[in-house]
C-alpha cells in the first residue's frame, strides 16, 4: 500500500534514522540522547526546577551541611552535571540561556575531580558567556568567540568519535565556534551558574545541515 503524502515511516539502525517521506528516504541522525539534571552532583548554591531540567543560582544556597554529602557532589564551584554519560557518537541537546548573564555549557568527564571548575580543569569542554562576552573554555586556554551576541537559546554538538564539540546558533541552526576535545572516556552535560538560571532541552535530533 502507498505511503500517504505526509506520512512518515520510520527505521532505524547504525546511529541513524530513516525516515520516508512522500516517497523519499531522507536519512538523519538518531535522536540518542535524553538527560536531567543530577541533584546529586549539585553545588549547594543550585536549586532544580522544571523536573530537574533546569537549575536555579540562589546567592544565599542551602547552608552545605545541610546538603547531603556525597562523593558526586561539587564542594567549591556553582556545577551540576547531567544525569546520562556519553561513549560515542554525535549528540545535540539546547539551553535556553536568556535569563542569566553569567554561565558556562558543554560536556565534562564524568569522573571530574568534584574540587574543579569546567572550563579550568583539563577534564572538561565549555562555552561560557560573562561581561556580555562569549568565550570557549579549555583547561587554561580561553578562545574568544564572535557574532554570536546573547541568544535566547544555544544548541550543543558533540561528535564523541571525532573528538568535537560545537556550539550552535539554535535559531538559525548554524555552527558558531568548534573545538577539539580528545576524550578518555564517558562524558556528561556539564553545566555552571552564578546568576539567574537555565533550561535544558534535551531529546533532540541532531540537526540534518550539522
Amino acid at each position: 500500500m502507498a505511503t500517504p503524502l505526509g506520512r512518515v515511516m520510520c527505521r532505524e539502525g547504525s546511529g541513524l534514522r530513516r525516515v520516508l517521506y512522500g516517497g523519499h528516504l531522507m536519512v538523519i541522525p538518531k535522536r540518542d540522547i535524553r538527560f536531567r539534571l543530577d541533584e546529586k552532583t549539585a553545588h549547594s548554591s543550585l536549586d532544580l526546577i522544571k523536573k530537574d531540567t533546569g537549575v536555579v543560582y540562589r546567592m544565599i544556597g542551602i547552608d552545605p551541611t545541610k546538603v547531603p554529602q556525597n562523593p558526586e557532589r561539587f564542594r567549591d564551584w556553582a556545577v551540576i552535571l547531567g544525569d546520562t554519560a556519553l561513549s560515542g557518537g554525535k549528540h545535540y541537546w539546547e539551553v535556553t540561556v536568556k535569563r542569566s548573564n553569567e554561565f558556562r555549557v558543554g560536556v565534562a568527564d564524568a569522573d571530574m575531580p568534584r574540587d574543579e571548575c569546567i572550563g579550568v580543569s583539563s577534564r572538561s569542554w565549555v562555552f561560557a558567556h560573562a561581561h556580555q562576552k562569549w568565550h570557549a573554555m579549555l583547561g587554561n586556554k580561553t578562545i574568544p568567540i564572535t557574532k554570536i551576541g546573547h541568544p535566547e537559546r544555544v544548541g550543543l554538538l558533540l561528535d564523541f568519535d571525532g573528538g568535537k564539540l560545537s556550539l550552535v546558533d539554535a535559531e538559525k541552526q548554524q555552527l558558531v565556534h568548534t573545538v577539539g576535545a580528545s576524550f578518555r572516556g564517558p562524558v556528561v552535560p556539564a553545566f555552571a551558574l552564578w546568576d539567574g538560571e537555565l533550561l535544558t532541552h534535551s531529546g533532540l535530533d541532531v540537526p540534518a545541515n550539522l
